[in-house]
């Protein structure tokens, strides 16, 4: 591979403009032009960088959230809208690809989705992988994703995977993406570490599955978190009310060499940057030497992965039938 195998990488320890989707991408557009200025070829932003992260599911009671539940499900994107057509300009101008956190409003409905969507460094829209399972009060704002999103992309720095959170506790999740022969893995996360309960374990969990899945998986991980800012804590105050359960700070963002081995960071705190590496896709084939994930280290005949990666889908038309017409208002509507 050579010179042509070593590209430079970052995670965006960056915060959003809470609450505002065009803000939060006019933003990013911002940090992508600076990486592309430090000589970055890809750039990971932070689960549900658009709009945020909503905190307060854990925070308050469920009734309390219904009006904000409902802003969320405003500000949150549809893939062709204008606020992800900005980041793809941005990465088409600066010559960077993109994995970008996003919850995700199905197009011509009201379903969101925790979403990781990927821009090619042409601005490409390669594909959007949809968190499979929301985890504890995230069921409140987000429907779950399915086989059908769970991806690896062709982008210019190599075979582009991503999963979001504690989906990377989902073991089969995690080999599904190994499977297809993952290179870089986006690991896109909130700010945990300041939020009551874990402040003392969510970095030791990020790390440790970090660590695992570059190794298990013998690919390169560009994990990015957001911190919590004091406005997030003030905007939060202001619509619902005093709490004591999260505070400004947090987040854990680095880049892990396949052999486990900490190539940049982590980064933990309020203080906003790019935490970047080169990475050298040689190295894969050197670990891959010792222990080979979907080849010599692997045992079929005893382990084996069932991998559905149909859409899923509240109507399948599998017969034919009369279909509405121009001149028949009484037939029967079809649709697949």
């Amino acid at each position: 591979m050579g010179e042509a195998s070593r590209v430079k990488v970052a995670a965006a320890h960056v915060a959003p403009v809470f609450m505002d989707s065009g803000a939060s991408a006019a933003k990013a557009c911002a940090w992508i032009e600076r990486a592309a200025d430090e000589g970055v070829r890809l750039v990971v932003f932070p689960e549900v960088f658009l709009p945020g992260f909503p905190y307060w599911i854990n925070l308050y009671a469920p009734l309390v959230q219904a009006s904000l539940n409902r802003l969320y499900q405003d500000e949150s994107v549809e893939v062709a809208g204008a606020a992800v057509d900005a980041i793809r300009e941005a990465a088409r101008r600066c010559g960077v690809a993109v994995v970008m956190g996003a919850s995700e409003r199905a197009a011509g409905g009201r379903t969101c989705y925790n979403s990781s969507i990927v821009v090619d460094a042409d601005g490409t829209l390669l594909g959007t992988h949809r968190k499979l399972k929301p985890t504890y009060a995230e069921r409140y704002v987000w429907g779950q994703g399915d086989g059908s999103t769970l991806s690896v992309w062709d982008t210019r720095v190599g075979r582009v995977g991503a999963l979001a959170c504690w989906e990377h506790t989902m073991n089969l999740a995690r080999q599904a993406l190994i499977e297809q022969g993952v290179q870089v893995h986006a690991a896109l996360w909130p700010g945990l570490s300041t939020l009551a309960g874990f402040d003392q374990v969510a970095n030791l969990q990020i790390e440790a599955m970090m660590r695992n899945h570059a190794l298990t998986g013998q690919c390169f991980v560009v994990c990015a978190s957001s911190p919590v800012t004091a406005e997030m804590l003030d905007y939060l105050e202001r619509r619902l009310g005093p709490q004591q359960m999260l505070q400004a700070g947090g987040g854990w963002s680095a880049v892990i060499h396949p052999f486990a081995a900490t190539l940049a960071g982590p980064v933990t705190g309020g203080e906003e940057r790019l935490v970047s590496a080169e990475i050298d896709l040689e190295d894969l084939r050197d670990v891959k030497m010792w222990v080979d994930s979907v080849g010599h280290y692997s045992r079929p005949d005893v382990l084996r992965l069932a991998f559905d990666r149909s859409e899923q889908r509240t109507m399948i038309v599998t017969g034919s039938g009369p279909t509405r017409n121009a001149g028949g208002a009484g037939d029967a509507d079809e649709r697949g």
